[in-house]
């Protein structure tokens, strides 16, 4: 956190961190502390970093706590030792390790009971999110204590005198009842949270290092026990048993259960009870809704704030409550994710083809700038916007050009194939259409968390471009029925009434005797899909991928239902192998519809897609048609495996699991309006 910011800034986070301010008659009157709600949108705020990094960033900025908790043990040992143990003395350098936790911005878990925890209360994170958390904060913070014990102990750094009093510290816990623990711990656990209220309260530095010091020297001179620092001393404990240097009864079961576990549950409930609720509730309900919040009414519901994932969303972000009303009352828009602007043209045409068919069309192109990993996403972000939409003025033009109107978009993320999924979840588009290939975004995806549960709950119709210098006057369809097809005969549909051009049908059934079957399930599908006109052909032969292969010689674009899995989970997984991609030598376009799965399924299910047998055009009938089904490539087969039921998209299904910051740039077509909304914010804090 800064100490100062700019009087003219407008950016959020002088929003986040200024104070508000009164208009006397003459110049203007500001406040020398913040307000509780405003303490607590400084929290919110950094809550909302801490919870979407990721599990390895977690876990070694809570292995680094961990080390500099050995520190405060290892002073405080040394001190005993030069000072005969004065009880003044002896714990005058014990806050150190604290600080350098606090200066560094490690994760600690006792410092977890605030930021999170509010979060969470604001039904903006669940609960198993919160858990998730804690568990890879602590684990790190053991895992670095665990390490420290071990050096302090068979890498000699204690000898003499200092052995003895880093054993008579360590065990001094034993002799401890369990209530008295707990009731210990819950004292420093409520020190340790309120140093980080207090702490986003401080206006100044030299403010925030004086309460740190003063906080967690009262730990030691209250005779209080903090779990990181206990976990390191027990550890400890057993390692000098094991050199000889203790003679004591001592083993790690009951120095866990015994010991350990009092104070944890004792930390945990003073930070959670004795401050966070306690602060929570001297907030006012507008503690949100003013200043960088305002507007912010989407939360998580009471099921997926328990459940989590289990029952949708798991979080929902902060920063990008303003980003949906950009296309609040839009009409039939595409949403088209991009990496290279100026490789990326046939993408953007074929979606202008598609969305000039609507009256009401838009074509949203977003450009995802993926960042390294450990680059801080506000800082260049502003002229990586500008390069961007500077790149993306030939696709606007090319997307005009079909008298529709187009919005642009960069976001600079470190997630980038998450976060196509997040923002088509935020901005709720009709369909998304994806460039397929190696220079795209599939390389990132398979780095990525929790892909495959992302590609399970599409949040829209999602298409998949993989081109071959990409021509669309001669279309082959195949199909067996199902949503994705139907999906597939849309665009179709489309494009022979916008681009001219000729569809092709394909149906493979089993043998010849089924081919009457075949073609009335084929004629009756193609007249409830529009496409009526177009020329149907029933193969026999009973393969699949052989058949589209041959008929794909005689046309320049293949479109192909998702699988009983889901096209995307398989490509992002890499186990789509199937031969016709590189068989043919046309472009591909492959089409999936959402599909919903019960709470059951998403706690108990294999992944696999939701296979209702109800149509949104043709009910298939198997009595009727003995067609090969387009099946899972377990069966060495591709398609429809299985008649999948297209579900409607919650609409208010908004979440995100990836942080990144956004530049957006909306340009709207229309006569007198030229509006240009820009976003370009994020917030880092150090806690």
């Amino acid at each position: 956190m800064t100490d100062s910011t700019r009087p003219d800034d407008d950016s959020m986070r002088e929003v986040v961190e200024r104070s508000r301010s009164g208009a006397p008659a003459v110049g203007e009157a500001v406040r020398d502390r913040f307000s509780s709600d405003e303490v607590f949108q400084r929290i919110i705020a950094a809550a909302d970093e801490e919870v979407t990094s990721g599990s390895r960033e977690l876990f070694f900025s809570g292995l680094a706590a961990g080390l500099a908790i050995t520190i405060t043990f290892m002073l405080y040992a040394s001190l005993s030792a030069a000072t005969d143990s004065h009880p003044i003395l002896s714990v005058l350098l014990y806050p150190l390790g604290f600080i350098y936790i606090i200066i560094g911005g490690y994760q600690l878990y006792t410092e977890n009971t605030l930021p999170p925890v509010a979060l969470t209360l604001e039904r903006l994170a669940s609960l198993p999110t919160l858990l998730r958390h804690w568990t890879i904060v602590l684990a790190g913070n053991f895992t670095g204590g665990a390490f420290g014990a071990i050096v302090l102990s068979y890498g000699g750094v204690f000898t003499g005198e200092t052995i003895d009093s880093a054993i008579y510290i360590s065990s001094g816990g034993f002799d401890v009842g369990f209530w008295p623990l707990f009731f210990k711990a819950a004292m420093a656990g409520l020190i340790v949270a309120g140093v980080v209220w207090v702490g986003f309260a401080s206006t100044n530095s030299v403010t925030r290092l004086l309460v740190v010091y003063l906080a967690f020297l009262a730990i030691p001179l209250g005779d209080l026990y903090h779990v990181v620092v206990s976990f390191t001393e027990v550890l400890y404990l057993l390692f000098a048993a094991d050199l000889g240097l203790y003679a004591g009864d001592v083993s790690l079961y009951g120095g866990l259960v015994d010991f350990i576990l009092p104070v944890l549950l004792g930390n945990t409930i003073g930070g959670v009870v004795l401050v966070t609720l306690v602060n929570y509730f001297q907030t006012s309900e507008e503690r949100l809704e003013e200043a960088r919040f305002e507007g912010m009414t989407r939360r998580l519901t009471v099921p997926e704030w328990a459940l989590g994932r289990a029952a949708g969303r798991s979080y929902v972000p902060i920063l990008d409550a303003t980003e949906a009303t950009l296309f609040a009352n839009e009409g039939h828009r595409i949403m088209v994710p991009i990496t290279n602007p100026r490789t990326d043209g046939q993408i953007v045409e074929l979606a202008s083809r598609l969305a000039s068919d609507r009256e009401d069309g838009l074509v949203h192109i977003v450009h995802v700038v993926q960042a390294p990993e450990r680059m801080s996403l506000s800082a260049g972000a502003g002229r990586i916007a500008d390069v961007s939409e500077e790149g993306m003025e030939g696709l606007k033009a090319t997307a005009e050009s079909y008298d529709i109107d187009v919005s642009t978009s960069t976001v600079v993320t470190h997630r980038s194939f998450e976060e196509v999924f997040n923002m088509a979840r935020r901005t709720r588009p009709d369909a998304v259409l994806l460039g397929w290939g190696d220079d795209q975004l599939w390389s990132a995806a398979r780095a990525e968390r929790p892909i495959d549960e992302l590609t399970n709950q599409l949040p829209c119709d999602f298409l998949i471009l993989n081109d071959h210098e990409l021509d669309t006057s001669r279309i082959l369809l195949p199909t067996s029925g199902g949503p994705d097809s139907t999906l597939g005969a849309e665009v179709a549909s489309v494009l022979s009434r916008t681009a001219g051009s000729t569809v092709r049908l394909l149906h493979v059934v089993d043998a010849p005797e089924n081919r009457e079957d075949g073609e009335g399930f084929l004629a009756a599908w193609a007249r409830e899909n529009g496409l009526a006109d177009a020329e149907q052909v029933v193969d026999d032969s009973g393969d699949v991928e052989e058949a589209i292969v041959r008929e794909a010689t005689d046309n320049t674009l293949v479109i192909l239902g998702a699988t009983e899995k889901g096209m995307l989970s398989r490509l992002v997984s890499n186990s789509l192998h199937i031969d016709i991609t590189n068989d043919v030598d046309c472009s591909l376009l492959l089409a999936e519809r959402p599909s919903r799965r019960s709470l059951r399924e998403r706690l108990f299910g294999s992944g696999r897609r939701d296979s209702t047998p109800v149509l949104d055009g043709v009910e298939r009938d198997p009595e009727q048609s003995s067609g090969a089904d387009l099946v899972d490539m377990d069966d060495n087969s591709l398609g429809d495996s299985t008649d999948t039921r297209g579900a409607e998209v919650d609409k208010s299904d908004e979440t995100g699991d990836a942080r990144s910051t956004r530049a957006e740039s909306t340009h709207r077509e229309t006569p007198g309006d030229d509006e240009t909304v820009v976003l370009d914010e994020e917030l880092n804090q150090d806690t």
